[in-house]
């Protein structure tokens, strides 16, 4: 008997799954091929990391972003797998262990969506490289590489096969530092992939269930009325074309297995189609119980590799794999190893930037400006300053670097430069232009002197009469020079005294 809190929980659930119901279409399920592939350790994996890098072909980078529509399908079907387990839970149908843990897993799974959708913005995955051969072409590459980890783990990844993967991967083809962080990215969104297929799966299994329930129904309440009609119920069964899936076949003998003689026409039946096909209903029902524990599994695993994702430090992930950071490492001045976490990634971006506007790898760019710190940590009277590699990526010498590297510098960030470069003199020019505004308009309006008045004027003033009133030194002082402003003010006092 269901528990109070068990019934507690699926109100609960069907309450909070109605409310999320978006207006995405309701969405078929079907067999889907899970990420299911021969099971590798961690020395398998590093195998495979140089096999699957020789096979990759990169092609065009800016397509279709394909991955964000994908993952609003896996939400959705997802949604709407739960929704229909919750109901079934309520009515106290019987479902499969996969399905149990799926439905139970639900909201760690759509946390883990939101997540997957704030890391992924419009674009994002348009700026990464692209395959252009194989199953994933168009994809990302770093899609790919995840799809692969989750495939031969069955849905489960631990950091050690990751790492052995991702360096073997990198000994043929190097990933660029936006391809290593998006990997925790990927990852989430293969285990989510994998999640939705195995819940198409356990859906599909469950529809072939029902249906099979409801013709054994059927058949169980015609032969308990009139014996003869079950040969007309068979045939109705068998020109509506059921399934020959080891769900259907095994819940169809589940019901009909040890009822009346009069069920044996449909078991036998159901035996003939069964080996047309070169099997039997006891190979289905093995195989069905198979299928279970391995969706089971899947489920469980990809489950555990969520939470596993979360807890992972993968920021020494991707500083240990990058070979930009391993460059950079190399500083003449022995500062970077110093920075902190913050500082050298600060750099890492300016190495990404300069290696987008140049059309050269970010290992060339870092190459380029190691050797030139190396070149110049003798050079300016012993300047220390460019010996650090940050000189040239954060410091005066970015310019130097640009043109070593022939990397187009935008109109913006150009004059951004020239403003830091002259801060002064950008805040003053506005300052006096203003000035100078508003002082025309106060000019244009002062009386004006006649040109005859002004020698006389100034004639008088230089000769010490009182025809007009004196200058005072205050009045001199700003219109002249600071030495003619002394000798000025010396002149009229000499005056005042006599």
């Amino acid at each position: 008997m269901t528990s109070t809190w068990t019934r507690t929980k699926q109100a609960i659930s069907r309450v909070r799954l109605a409310g999320r119901a978006g207006p995405h279409p309701k969405l078929a399920f079907a067999y889907e091929r899970l990420l299911r592939a021969e099971l590798f350790n961690a020395d398998q994996m590093a195998s495979h990391g140089i096999d699957l890098a020789t096979r990759h072909q990169l092609g065009a980078v800016n397509t279709r972003d394909f991955l964000l529509g994908r993952l609003d399908d896996n939400e959705a079907l997802l949604k709407q797998s739960c929704s229909a387990l919750t109901e079934a839970q309520a009515s106290d149908r019987r479902i499969t262990p996969a399905a149990e843990w799926l439905l139970d897993n639900f909201f760690l799974i759509e946390d883990h969506i939101r997540t997957a959708r704030s890391h992924l913005p419009k674009g994002y995955s348009r700026e990464l490289p692209r395959l252009s051969n194989g199953p994933s072409s168009g994809l990302p590459r770093v899609y790919d590489i995840a799809l692969e980890t989750i495939s031969h783990g069955d849905g489960r990844f631990d950091e050690l096969s990751l790492t052995r993967f991702v360096v073997s991967y990198q000994t043929v083809m190097p990933l660029a530092l936006g391809e290593l962080w998006a990997i925790p990215i990927m990852l989430r969104l293969a285990l989510i992939e994998n999640l939705r297929r195995v819940a198409s799966r356990v859906m599909a299994n469950w529809d072939d269930r029902n249906l099979a329930d409801d013709w054994a129904e059927r058949l169980i309440e015609v032969s308990e009325h009139d014996v003869k009609s079950v040969v007309l119920s068979v045939a109705d069964m068998a020109h509506s074309s059921p399934p020959t899936t080891a769900a259907f076949a095994a819940e169809f003998a589940r019901r009909l297995q040890g009822q009346s003689a009069a069920l044996a026409l449909p078991l036998n039946w159901i035996e003939q189609l069964l080996a047309e096909t070169g099997s039997s209903i006891e190979r289905q029902v093995q195989f069905d119980a198979q299928q279970q524990s391995a969706d089971q599994m899947s489920i469980s695993n990809s489950i555990a590799s969520l939470r596993l994702l979360s807890a992972t430090p993968w920021r020494e992930f991707v500083e240990g794999m990058s070979h930009v950071e391993q460059t950079l490492q190399q500083d003449p001045a022995e500062v970077y190893p110093r920075m902190d976490f913050a500082t050298r990634d600060s750099y890492r971006h300016v190495i990404e930037r300069l290696a987008r506007r140049s059309r050269h790898t970010e290992m060339f760019v870092a190459q380029t400006v190691v050797a030139l710190s190396a070149e110049h940590r003798d050079a300016l009277d012993g300047d220390d300053l460019a010996r650090h590699i940050g000189f040239f990526l954060v410091g005066p010498g970015i310019g130097v670097l640009e043109q070593k590297l022939g990397a187009r510098v935008p109109f913006h960030e150009r004059w951004k430069r020239l403003l830091e470069s002259s801060p002064l003199t950008f805040y003053l020019a506005p300052a006096g232009a203003l000035t100078i505004i508003f002082a025309l308009p106060l000019l244009s309006s002062a009386p004006r002197r006649t040109a005859r008045s002004r020698p006389h004027r100034t004639g008088s003033a230089l000769s010490g009469h009182d025809q007009s009133p004196g200058l005072q030194p205050h009045q001199l002082a700003g219109h002249l020079q600071p030495d003619a402003r002394h000798a000025a003010e010396d002149g009229l006092r000499q005056r005042d005294s006599r």
